[in-house]
C-alpha cells in the first residue's frame, strides 16, 4: 500500500531520511542540521510503499537542538502535518 505524507515545516533546510515502524505507527524521519535557515514555510511531499496500514503516522524532525515528533492527520487518503 502507498502512504502519502504532505508536511509543512517552519524553516527550510529539511532533508528526508526515510521511514521506520514503531509498533503499528509509521514514522517519517526528517532532519535539519545546519546553522542558518530561511524562515519561510517549506512543504515536502513523500510517498512510501509499506506492507500494512499504519495505526497512525508520525513525523520526526531531528535538529542540532534535539528534535520533535508530531502526528499527521489522514485527509482523503493523504496524511498531512505541520511543524508545531
Amino acid at each position: 500500500m502507498k502512504v502519502v505524507l504532505e508536511v509543512t515545516f517552519r524553516m527550510g533546510g529539511v532533508s528526508y531520511r526515510g521511514h521506520r515502524w514503531e509498533d503499528d505507527a509509521l514514522v517519517f524521519e526528517f532532519e535539519r542540521l545546519g546553522d542558518a535557515f530561511i524562515q519561510v514555510l517549506s512543504s515536502r511531499k513523500v510517498q512510501e510503499e509499506v506492507e500494512k496500514v499504519p495505526s497512525k503516522v508520525l513525523v520526526e524532525l531531528r535538529t542540532k537542538e534535539g528534535g520533535k515528533v508530531f502526528e499527521a492527520i489522514e485527509e482523503k487518503g493523504v496524511y498531512r502535518a505541520m511543524e508545531p
